[in-house]
């Protein structure tokens, strides 16, 4: 129903080739989101009831149109809003947004019946090259005057991310010729990429999306503060890329490398607290009560995050992680459902490119929260032989289902306001 008032309301050409509204483009990506939380319900039948499809293609489906198209798609409309809406570089986004949209439609239609095969990966492949183009087409056409901005440093570093991630797939093809995907490397491949993707690109960028709106309201950052933020971060996230081999028992050096990580990456959000502290009764103007109130979440959420990251860099916990997945899911959608879309709900909001009530975000936390503690009690559950209930897979699927419901009651409302202004 929602693609049929996609297409009526709005004529898909025109969201392709048309001017660019960038309201339109975040409908977009929460289509990409809808579809994503669909496929999550799909998995978790999967422990319900038998199902006609095979499951890891599934799973390839679902991460892939969650990382690219959602996050993805929020980020780069933000990331063009912010800086040049006020230029005339239209066209070569237009066909930049265009590409991009038809390498996820490839993805999500060859992913689920053949997996990692011919079409997937040739739509996967134009994706990256869509991905390098996206970078360079940034890193040239943004105005100079906002090239000496704080904000426009962490949205350079969080593209050199993005690019420094596509190494994984590119690896990913070369590890299943020779050695298959049963071979670490596989894996670790993988991960390198969520790494550099989840801790990258996407945190930096919206680290970027903070300071960008700080700036434009006036809100001076003392430079030796972010200076420090900033290179005690990117010391971080290079380093905590070793808290991601900890399951393959490496020697003791990797051990120490991984706990800098976690331990950098925990002082440099330390000291962008304190950068907070210190303007927040600008924030407090600079946002709508709603906004501050998801900024505040997110907050707590990413506090939780780095207390994970500490913990996971003690050798017993790593190999926890190794040996009960649920702990590596939990967290994954930890960081994914409630860090970074929460603060993309906040920033879309304030950069007037979304419009969410209270109500619809109320079902969406509700369904986050509880199949977080579903996810992490069955974790526990197995690590410790607590009591374990046999209508857990129902009970998770059911409140998963909170999640694409929030999302399509907010793709639907965004739908129906259309080209009206945004309070």
């Amino acid at each position: 129903m929602i693609c049929l008032e996609l297409l009526r309301s709005y004529n898909l050409f025109y969201y392709f080739y048309g001017m660019i509204n960038l309201k339109k483009h975040t409908n977009i990506a929460l289509g990409y989101f809808l579809l994503v939380g669909i496929l999550g319900i799909f998995l978790r039948l999967f422990f319900v009831t038998p199902i006609p499809a095979n499951f890891r293609y599934i799973v390839h489906t679902h991460s892939h149109i969650a990382l690219l198209g959602w996050v993805y798609i929020g980020l780069i409309s933000l990331i063009y809003k912010m800086y040049l809406t006020e230029t005339e570089n239209t066209k070569t986004y237009r066909k930049l947004f265009w590409f991009t949209n038809i390498t996820l439609l490839g993805m999500l239609f060859s992913f689920p019946f053949q997996g990692y095969a011919l079409f997937s990966i040739t739509f996967s492949t134009l994706f990256l090259i869509a991905s390098y183009w996206l970078a360079w087409f940034f890193f040239k056409k943004v105005p100079l005057h906002h090239k000496r901005t704080y904000s426009w440093k962490c949205i350079k570093a969080s593209l050199i991310y993005l690019i420094i991630s596509s190494i994984g797939p590119w690896a990913i093809g070369g590890v299943m010729a020779t050695l298959g995907n049963t071979s670490i490397w596989y894996k670790l491949s993988i991960y390198f990429y969520l790494h550099f993707q989840y801790n990258g690109w996407f945190i930096l960028a919206l680290c970027g999306i903070l300071f960008f709106l700080m700036e434009r309201s006036g809100i001076a950052i003392k430079r030796e503060s972010f200076q420090k933020f900033f290179l005690l971060l990117n010391t971080g996230i290079v380093l905590s890329f070793f808290l991601s081999v900890l399951w393959v028992d490496p020697p003791v050096v990797f051990y120490l490398l991984a706990a800098a990580g976690a331990i950098f990456q925990a002082w440099a959000f330390w000291k962008f607290f304190n950068i907070l502290k210190i303007h927040r009764l600008a924030l407090r103007s600079l946002f709508s009560p709603f906004a501050l109130h998801l900024l505040h979440i997110a907050g707590i959420i990413l506090i939780f995050k780095i207390v994970l990251q500490l913990i996971s860099a003690i050798p017993y916990f790593a190999q926890l992680s190794f040996l009960f997945t649920d702990f590596v899911i939990g967290y994954l959608h930890l960081v994914f459902l409630g860090l970074i879309s929460i603060t993309l709900f906040a920033f879309l909001i304030s950069l007037r490119l979304l419009r969410m009530t209270r109500s619809t975000f109320t079902i969406y936390i509700i369904g986050f929260i509880l199949s977080e503690v579903l996810i992490f009690y069955k974790g526990t559950a197995l690590w410790l032989s607590l009591p374990f209930f046999t209508e857990y897979f129902l009970i998770l699927a059911l409140v998963s289902s909170l999640i694409p419901v929030s999302v399509g009651i907010l793709l639907f409302r965004n739908l129906k306001i259309g080209g009206k202004k945004y309070s």
